[in-house]
């Protein structure tokens, strides 16, 4: 087949109603409502979004659109005007351009017009536009069997006969569809393609061309198929005559799609939607969608965080976009994560940058505040031995994952320390940071009292902080117990702290018996009664007299906060009681990081995600003071609903084991489009007040 950029004819056969080809004007009134002419872009005729765009029109709607530009018919050659013109067509077997097509008798033109648009994935609108501006059979009362013959204009050079081998209504609309298509497979074959091109204005070569910047694949199509573009004289005119020089087939085409079907690109701007911003320890993350409406590409967003840009590729799948847009795809999904100093406050800004006609746009801008501050931690334990302490415990840095410096200090000695250890419980606790940030240390100390600190040193902003202290006797060598006074003897020699609870152990003897004797534990004034009767083999070897079943051990809950620990021997013969030490501890609130100070509730808003007229908040919430779920009432602008904290989230029961799972809230509000203020609160069940859950911009689409 000859190329197609010199088979279009420019001058037509006239019809009524029309300016045909290059340079025939067969002048009559424009429509009543004609196209601007001074918006006509000869590099962007019409968008690819609407050039393929195949269901742009049902099969009635072509032939309703038929009949109201024809609602009678004059006939006078005796053949049927297009709304009531059939014919029996042939099947065609499916191509790498086109589907199969399932021939049938009788066909009418808009059902052909409509199954070779879904087969080819043309817009039936650009066909009916062609047969017009081609052939005029869109507005001829009276048609020859002529045009018919050559009614798309398929196959007829400028120079030569049209080729008999393509004559025929079905024959040419089946034809043409499936060349435009052709054009965009193999792009580089066509003189006419994205990018700048020297266009003629008419086939006489003297009358001049301009470079003309082809912005996209359905204009290329049109130049392949009429090779000529206007010039001023053409489009000064509107549907008339302009000057020798004057092409009107791509002007005409453009005119009468805008006339009769709208603008002919559409919205040009890309738009898109930001689903979540999400600080974490040295980052932020972005997820969102982003659309081009000029194209089906995926194309670029740029994320910048406090001015400085990333640039990424909106190519995920999201098949949740294929009911709101089903024209565009689903590739369409963003999800960045951008390295960020750590602590503080940043803005984020995402941009889609465009990719055809159009500007960029600025999908959001949000300011969010990434975790920083001094390091946090706690003192788990104190194990005493003849002259040493052992110091156990965690320290986490917001700002970083990674393990943290720790010195611990018994009076004024100290020991360095990096808080390496595994702590599978702190990972629960703290799962953005990981496992490995326990810290153990031994400190040499003279028999006696002292005091034991330990501080997580700070990494990024902030300062040093302390982990907590603790109170702590040295006992003695081991030795022979002395008969003086006959009273008990022994100590404490650790306590555990853990959220509710503080477990003591230690050891005891009565010099009077080889026994075990009774020792009664305190956490402030509420006491435990036990017996010191457990096996303690390093007891045995400092007093082999008395042998080894000396050792006690007991867990007393206790409410977060510091207390005082102490255990008293019960003497069992000549002497008195006596005390086995004391010593200060601090209780950590129940793990995931929340405070007993004013035992408000915590929270936050997980997710905003915008629909068509409607936007679903999902988050967690939990009151300090209760295990039970919590009511939380969410606002949209000023409009609110209240719900419960019920929903399971397992997540939520890692991180606060204490308060189990049903935590979680979700809800669904009627929106209008635009932008709105979503926040959201939890509502106080005990001491202290209401809180909020923090409050997000969302654009309903």
């Amino acid at each position: 087949m000859i190329s197609m950029s010199t088979m279009r004819r420019v001058i037509a056969g006239a019809i009524s109603a029309i300016v045909l080809g290059a340079g025939v004007v067969v002048g009559v009134a424009a429509p009543a409502q004609a196209a601007d002419a001074s918006t006509f872009d000869p590099g962007y005729i019409i968008s690819d979004q609407r050039f393929f765009d195949s269901g742009a029109m049902a099969e009635n709607d072509v032939q309703s659109f038929l009949r109201s530009k024809l609602p009678s018919c004059a006939q006078s050659n005796g053949v049927a005007c297009l709304p009531n013109y059939t014919e029996s067509t042939v099947s065609r077997a499916a191509t790498t351009r086109c589907a199969a097509y399932v021939g049938e008798a009788n066909e009418r033109a808009s059902r052909i017009i409509n199954k070779v648009a879904k087969a080819c994935g043309i817009n039936p609108q650009v066909l009916v536009v062609t047969l017009q501006k081609e052939n005029g059979l869109v507005t001829n009362g009276s048609p020859t069997a002529g045009a018919y013959r050559t009614a798309m204009g398929y196959a007829c050079p400028d120079t030569a006969a049209c080729d008999s081998a393509y004559f025929g209504f079905f024959n040419q609309v089946y034809s043409a569809a499936s060349q435009f298509i052709r054009y965009g497979v193999n792009p580089s074959s066509w003189r006419y393609r994205v990018g700048s091109v020297a266009v003629q204005f008419h086939p006489n070569a003297a009358c001049g061309s301009t470079v003309v910047n082809i912005r996209n694949r359905a204009t290329a199509a049109l130049y392949n198929y009429t090779p000529y573009q206007p010039n001023a004289a053409a489009m000064a005119n509107s549907y008339r005559t302009g000057d020798s020089c004057s092409s009107y087939g791509n002007r005409n085409f453009w005119a009468y799609f805008t006339d009769w079907f709208g603008s002919t690109t559409g919205p040009i701007n890309p738009f898109g939607y930001v689903d979540v911003v999400t600080p974490a320890v040295g980052t932020i993350a972005v997820r969102g969608w982003a659309i081009d409406p000029d194209s089906t590409q995926s194309l670029a967003v740029h994320v910048y965080v406090d001015g400085v840009g990333t640039a990424v590729t909106a190519n995920e799948s999201r098949p949740d976009l294929a009911a709101h847009y089903p024209k565009s795809g689903t590739a369409h999904g963003f999800n960045a994560v951008i390295p960020v100093p750590l602590g503080g406050s940043h803005e984020v800004c995402i941009f889609a940058i465009n990719t055809g006609p159009g500007t960029n746009t600025l999908i959001q801008c949000s300011t969010v505040t990434t975790p920083g501050g001094p390091p946090i931690g706690y003192i788990d334990s104190t194990t005493v031995s003849a002259g040493a302490v052992t110091v156990g415990g965690w320290a986490i840095d917001p700002e970083t994952t990674a393990p943290i410096p720790v010195h611990v200090y018994v009076d004024s000695a100290s020991v360095a320390v990096t808080a390496t250890a595994a702590r599978a419980d702190i990972a629960k606790a703290y799962p953005a940071y990981g496992a490995n940030h326990g810290f153990s240390a031994t400190v040499k100390a003279a028999p006696g009292n002292h005091t034991v600190c330990a501080y997580g040193i700070n990494t990024g902003t902030g300062s040093n902080a302390s982990l907590g202290c603790v109170q702590v006797s040295i006992p003695s060598p081991p030795g022979v117990i002395s008969e003086q006074g006959r009273a008990p003897i022994g100590f404490i020699d650790s306590t555990v702290v853990a959220p509710g609870a503080v477990t003591v152990d230690g050891w005891s003897i009565d010099p009077d018996t080889a026994a075990p004797i009774a020792v009664h534990v305190y956490v402030d004034s509420a006491g435990v009664a036990l017996t010191a009767d457990a096996a303690r083999p390093d007891v045995a070897r400092a007093y082999p007299v008395y042998g080894a079943n000396h050792g006690y051990s007991t867990t007393i809950k206790a409410a977060p906060g510091n207390h005082t620990v102490c255990a008293y021997g019960i003497n069992a013969g000549a002497g008195g009681n006596s005390s086995l030490g004391c010593v200060q501890v601090t209780i950590p609130s129940p793990p995931g990081g929340i405070t007993e100070q004013g035992r408000a509730p915590i929270g936050y808003i997980d997710s905003v995600v915008a629909s068509a007229g409607a936007v679903t908040i999902g988050g967690w919430a939990i009151d300090p003071d209760t295990a039970t779920p919590t009511s939380v009432h969410v606002y949209v602008d000023a409009a609110s609903v209240a719900v419960t904290a019920n929903v399971a989230r397992a997540d939520i029961a890692k991180a606060y084991p204490a308060y189990g799972a049903a935590h979680g809230y979700s809800t669904r509000m009627a929106a209008s489009p635009g932008t709105h203020t979503v926040c959201a609160y939890a509502i106080n069940t005990g001491p202290g007040g209401n809180s909020t859950l923090g409050c997000q911009q969302v654009t309903i689409p």
